[in-house]
């Protein structure tokens, strides 16, 4: 028998793509599904990004890059940066990914260890527990609790922090939840970690441009007392809706950028050059449609509260950003990975339940509103009669 290492027994998977296989599945074989369980924007890529590509590719650029990202792209990054955050960065401290969890990766293998620890938000997104289990790490779940507007409490992620700490992950605004952190309290988390000035932070703000109702988002690099330890997650899958694409970013502080380098030499070389090229397209180009996608998002939020909120022993907080809702099922009296199947196999609304995304995440489901209003509507009115002749309260 072939022995691998401990590791990959510990390591986990995001379920979002079981429900989505199953999803296909069901649709293949003639039922009608609607699919409120992947996080993936419903909206075409651009067009004038799809033809930079195209172009690049008519341009032959088909060789290797180099392993952190054309420079022209960088740049076009740390301008979008500064643009949107106001600081000044280097771009030689970028490093352009296949993705956003590879920064995860990359950050997780860098500190991860037995004996360390390492913080990560739950509910939260699953890869990053399944990364620190991987690496024989202790997770450290910082609970996001609903009470909060699913906000993360400074006050509660200072306690839980000890000598053993290596890396912080924080995540606004947040899947599952879509709940945005506000100022006053990533101040005063920041203010709190001047006491742990070895603890890295990895900051995951994929959905930076995703708020809503006059909420700000706060990034964790507008704070120069943290800027030389934080590493910075971001990425095109969600504003630009190039989720296929494969396209992220992280930046790095000075003591960390040539470990991440190396870290992309060994793993993937550099990220394919017309995708690069599309990326660069995407930030120096027109922002109007991946405006007019938030402002979609944000209609569909309303639909997507309102129907939840009117459904049989169901309340759901109003989210301020990404494009999630994550209704309380608890009343219900069903658990919500058996509620989650249910509704997929019985009603054919494909939705993913709370425990997927943390051991504190029962009691609830996520919803994507990356969906038409129109099949959000259909899916909201076949929940309603699902519960209504399922009830287990």
């Amino acid at each position: 028998m072939l022995k691998t290492i401990a590791g990959f027994d510990r390591i986990g998977e995001e379920n979002a793509f079981a429900v989505l296989a199953r999803a296909t599945q069901l649709a293949s074989e003639g039922r009608d599904i609607i699919n409120l369980g992947i996080g993936q924007p419903d909206f075409q890529t651009p067009g004038h990004i799809v033809e930079a590509a195209v172009k690049a590719l008519r341009d032959g650029h088909h060789g290797y890059t180099p392993a952190t990202g054309i420079l022209p792209l960088r740049e076009a990054v740390s301008a979008d940066l500064h643009k949107r955050i106001g600081v000044d960065t280097n771009p030689d401290n970028i490093v352009i990914v296949p993705g956003g969890k590879v920064t995860m990766f990359m950050a997780i293998l860098m500190f991860g260890e037995p004996g360390a620890e390492i913080l990560y938000p739950d509910p939260g997104f699953p890869i990053y527990r399944s990364m620190i289990e991987f690496t024989g790490a202790t997770p450290i779940p910082v609970p996001i609790r609903e009470e909060n507007e699913f906000a993360f409490s400074a006050e509660e992620t200072l306690s839980l922090l000890t000598d053993k700490t290596r890396l912080l992950i924080l995540n606004s605004p947040a899947n599952p939840t879509g709940g945005v952190t506000p100022h006053a309290e990533i101040e005063k988390l920041v203010k709190g970690l001047e006491a742990f000035p070895d603890l890295a932070i990895m900051s995951d703000e994929i959905y930076a441009q995703m708020t809503y109702d006059g909420m700000e988002h706060v990034s964790l690099l507008g704070f120069e007392e943290i800027r030389d330890r934080l590493i910075l997650l971001d990425g095109w899958s969600k504003t630009y809706a190039m989720t296929g694409w494969r396209m992220g970013y992280s930046l790095w502080p000075n003591q960390l950028i040539d470990k991440a380098r190396k870290l992309a030499v060994n793993a993937w070389s550099c990220v394919n050059a017309p995708a690069q090229f599309a990326g660069l397209a995407a930030l120096t180009g027109p922002q109007d449609e991946a405006r007019s996608m938030v402002a979609e998002f944000d209609k569909r939020r309303k639909v997507v509260v309102d129907g939840l909120n009117a459904l049989p022993n169901i309340s759901c907080r109003t989210p301020l950003g990404a494009f999630y809702a994550f209704p309380n099922i608890k009343a219900t009296g069903w658990k919500a990975k058996k509620l989650a199947f249910a509704l997929l196999e019985d009603a054919g609304v494909a939705v993913i339940g709370g425990p997927d995304f943390g051991i504190l995440g029962e009691g609830y489901i996520r919803l994507s509103y990356a969906n038409s209003t129109e099949n959000i509507q259909r899916a909201l009115k076949r929940m309603e009669e699902f519960l209504t002749q399922n009830s287990k309260a």
